[in-house]
């Protein structure tokens, strides 16, 4: 193998080719159909053989497209040689020509530009073959490298090498394009997995539901929120609305909720809860403010009831559907977290007794907005005796359902409802 090679003069041209490459890449966002295509359009007509190879930033590995099959994705993970063939076209982003004789050891000769022995033996069978790795620049970085080989004597002229240096880099620019949406795209569902509800856990003597509407339902995150935290006779459930909608108000609510369970760890008490919350909240002097209510929830005596201490930080007090239907408000108040120092929440102690249920919910419910007015508090007291000993997850689905009746389809606030009923 050396570099160059006595190659005969351009075997183009290639009418169209050059504008085929721009037309049908732009506009892909997906990166391997991006790739594969601009392979399809280079195999036969400009090369024998034809390798995009495409380190991935996210996992370190070097992905390697085509070869003999066009449509295979190769991934290699050892790591290339910076100074010599693929390596040095990524690192220097220069184009590197080599020629591989006829009685070049098969595969050898090659493993400075194709780092993987099966497509080294397909390109191999070229042989005598001329290599070329040619770098695709985008926004000033080589973020790949187009391996093209030729065979039977067709080489690689300088008029040849400079078309495919042009081919590259408008290529570059749809698939740095494709990279840049699937790499967003990436970032953007780990950050919406970490910010979805939690998966309800077991509570021992209690059954519990819970339900999250969206306003911004395409984007499947809420500013509202619920989360349970505790273990064997001690738990706290939490239901809280940030301030906002969407991505921004869904930001705010992963930092609530990891706020809440930090502080709970040390001191389940819901006061005390809240008081941290809205020190951490205030002195991260955010513009924005957090509206929650928390409920602790332990055994009394043999666990034929329970004590539930709520306290609010500017949120709606839970309402309890007693077991023979009567309607309890509970009498809770305190200010909303995160936009004044020093402020303290008080707790308020209610019993639960088999079957009772206690149904915590956001002001998306009751101010959901109808036809002519709001959904209100009335309504939604009028329909909980219906489901008296329903359970939890009954009493959610009718409340939800009930309000989404009311709003007919038109736009709404985020909603969540969360219930706890003692006894399983």
């Amino acid at each position: 193998m050396h570099p160059g090679t006595d190659a005969p003069a351009s075997t183009g041209p290639w009418p169209g080719l050059t504008e085929r490459v721009t037309s049908e890449l732009a506009g892909s966002l997906n990166l391997r159909r991006t790739a594969l295509r601009l392979l399809d359009l280079l195999r036969p007509a400009f090369a024998d053989w034809v390798v995009l190879a495409l380190p991935e930033l996210r996992t370190g590995r070097l992905v390697l497209h085509g070869g003999a099959d066009l449509t295979a994705t190769t991934p290699i993970t050892a790591r290339v040689d910076r100074e010599r063939g693929l390596g040095h076209v990524l690192t220097s982003g220069r184009t590197d020509v080599l020629h591989v004789a006829e009685d070049t050891d098969a595969v050898g000769g090659l493993d400075a530009m194709i780092p993987h022995a099966g497509l080294r033996a397909e390109a191999a069978e070229l042989r005598p073959a001329d290599v070329a790795g040619i770098p695709l620049t985008a926004r000033g970085t080589t973020i790949g490298v187009l391996i093209l080989v030729r065979g039977a004597r067709r080489g690689f002229p300088a008029e040849d090498i400079a078309f495919a240096e042009r081919l590259a880099a408008r290529a570059a620019l749809a698939i740095d394009s494709a990279q840049l949406y699937e790499d967003r795209t990436h970032v953007a569902s780990v950050l919406q997995a970490g910010l979805r509800p939690p998966v309800l856990p077991e509570l021992p003597g209690a059954r519990i539901a819970a339900r999250i509407r969206s306003a911004a339902a395409h984007l499947d995150l809420a500013g509202d929120f619920y989360d349970v935290l505790g273990s064997g006779d001690d738990w706290l459930v939490v239901l809280g609305d940030v301030c906002g909608k969407g991505v921004e108000a869904a930001v705010l609510t992963g930092r609530t909720r990891q706020s809440i369970r930090t502080a709970a760890y040390f001191d389940r008490r819901p006061s005390q809860v809240l008081t941290a919350l809205n020190t951490v909240l205030y002195e991260a002097e955010a513009s924005r403010f957090v509206a929650v209510v928390c409920v602790r929830l332990r055994p009394i005596g043999d666990g034929s009831s329970a004590v539930a201490s709520v306290a609010v930080a500017g949120h709606p007090p839970p309402v309890i559907i007693r077991a023979g239907g009567t309607i309890e408000q509970i009498e809770a108040v305190g200010t909303v977290a995160g936009v004044l120092p020093d402020l303290a929440f008080r707790e308020v102690d209610v019993r639960l007794h088999l079957g009772d249920t206690m149904l915590l919910f956001t002001d998306g419910i009751y101010e959901a907005r109808g036809a002519d007015d709001f959904y209100g508090m009335e309504r939604l007291v009028e329909l909980l005796p219906r489901y008296a000993g329903a359970g939890p997850e009954p009493l959610c689905e009718a409340v939800e359902q009930d309000v989404c009746d009311y709003l007919g389809g038109r736009p709404h606030d985020d909603m969540a409802l969360f219930a706890v009923t003692w006894g399983r």
